[in-house]
């Protein structure tokens, strides 16, 4: 009986010493919540410092590819060996900034836009766009690509209002078939019933466009049911309804709408590519029901005006933007042809932040290549990089910025400017260093000091339309005076 305790005893203490090293390998966070690593080694375990953010913030950069990790580039290295003769700076000096946000009524100056193309053009598409608005024979159209961080709409939905505000449109603009967040997204009621959904992160067989996502019906039928709200202005009522499917053999589609007021039937077209299926009147409720459904895949519906602004939003939890170089070309491409971006804006950074990681030159030249392929996917488009918000951890006794929010944010800066595109410095704008902390106290953020409550999302959203509005009303003082 000794020996049979005794042999107990061992086989709990090695399950126990099993289960604390497993402990030790937890990722560094679960569902976005940060996790505290059980480490019996860790009184005599020799620990190495992590730099400040101000270290960070001062020292040069450091190029940490997988080739050449420790490799420091000297003040003034340039990258490109045959330089353009005349580079224009990312930022024009604080004096024509005032002179033209006094112009324009501005109390103070926002935190600006980078602009790393030659020329500074990275918006005059853009901003061209917005100037012809009101004789184009489509809306301006604006794509806000993201993580969890805009997921539910957070951010986008108050930019979007401003933006509408500003230059006109209604709509939520587009809605996937189905999302893990639509129960808490105020800017559109919607239930799908029926349908399997697959992500560019998980499987790689489908041809993605943007969103990344793409639905296909469980059985011969399925129903998308949606309902607009008043929660911003510019959402209670719209004058399209586009049903974007990427895959048709035969599929029936029948909608009823108003409150089952009105009913359509259509036979969508067959397609092996992006295309859409749009009805016009108006619209506040309605039910998409689909028949005959086997080979249909579908993207989403679009709720808009084919006027003034739509801003898209295509969040995906858990993106850390590279998977965006797998999308298919020709299918954003197909999808150019019935909704052409004038803008993409690019916010990613969170789901690659972590405490063991300080160097992001791996990061930067990945995210580069990223910015091309989006290019050529969208080659139409201007594109703004959005630098990674401001993250704390609990170091000392208390939440400060994770310095690798600092090392991460210049990674993103530089691969704008290898990649001619412009910039804008979410950190910054949010007030630099411990700002998350501050967000956290007034219910801008959750606990989590990662992602934004929508109090916190407006604060960002008005900052951003106030830096591009500014940066408009540069474009606008440089054409007439040029004309």
């Amino acid at each position: 009986m000794e020996n049979d305790r005794f042999g107990r005893l061992l086989a709990i203490l090695l399950i126990t010493g099993i289960a604390g090293i497993g402990m030790y390998w937890l990722p560094d966070e679960w569902m976005g919540f940060p996790i505290k690593k059980v480490d019996f080694l860790s009184d005599i375990r020799v620990k190495t410092e992590a730099p400040s953010p101000d270290t960070l913030i001062r020292e040069p950069e450091k190029c940490d590819t997988l080739l050449t990790v420790d490799t420091v580039l000297e003040p003034g290295f340039d990258p490109d060996p045959d330089p353009d003769p005349d580079p224009v700076e990312a930022l024009l000096p604080d004096s024509v900034y005032r002179q033209v946000a006094e112009a324009s009524g501005m109390d103070s100056l926002p935190v600006r836009i980078e602009d790393f193309t030659f020329g500074h053009k990275g918006l005059s598409r853009f901003f061209a766009a917005l100037n012809r608005i009101e004789i184009m024979d489509r809306p301006v159209r604006i794509a806000f690509w993201g993580d969890s961080f805009i997921e539910g709409d957070i951010l986008v939905a108050d930019f979007r209002a401003r933006m509408q505000a500003y230059f006109g449109g209604r709509g939520v603009g587009f809605v996937p078939v189905s999302s893990g967040v639509e129960q808490y997204r105020p800017t559109i009621s919607q239930y799908s019933k029926g349908w399997k959904g697959h992500s560019i992160l998980s499987s790689r067989k489908n041809k993605y466009a943007i969103p990344g996502l793409l639905f296909e019906p469980e059985a011969s039928e399925a129903t998308i049911t949606f309902k607009t709200v008043d929660a911003y202005p510019g959402l209670e009522q719209v004058s399209s309804l586009k049903f974007i499917y990427s895959r048709n053999e035969e599929a029936e589609m029948r909608l009823i709408w108003n409150d089952a007021q009105d009913t359509m039937i259509r036979v969508l077209p067959p397609s092996e590519t992006v295309t859409q299926c749009e009805i016009n009147g108006l619209f506040t409720n309605g039910r998409l029901r689909f028949r005959n459904a086997a080979g249909l895949q579908a993207l989403g519906i679009a709720l808009e005006d084919n006027d003034g602004v739509v801003v898209d939003n295509y969040s995906l939890r858990g993106n850390s933007g590279i998977a965006l170089g797998l999308l298919d070309e020709n299918s954003c491409l197909a999808l150019r042809e019935i909704r052409p971006y004038d803008l993409i804006v690019l916010q990613y950074g969170l789901n690659v932040a972590t405490e063991k990681v300080h160097e992001y030159g791996w990061y930067r030249e990945q995210f580069t290549e990223v910015i091309q392929h989006v290019q050529q996917c969208f080659p139409e488009a201007d594109i703004l990089l959005l630098g990674v918000s401001d993250r704390s951890h609990y170091h000392d006794g208390a939440f400060r910025t994770m310095p690798s929010v600092i090392a991460l944010s210049k990674a993103q800066r530089q691969a704008a400017e290898q990649a001619q595109v412009t910039f804008w410095d979410v950190f910054r704008a949010m007030g630099g260093e411990g700002s998350m902390v501050r967000y956290v106290k007034s219910r801008w953020a959750s606990k989590d000091y990662t992602h934004l409550s929508f109090r916190g999302g407006r604060e960002i959203a008005t900052a951003l339309f106030d830096a591009l509005i500014l940066e408009k009303n540069l474009y606008d003082t440089m054409i007439e005076t040029y004309d």
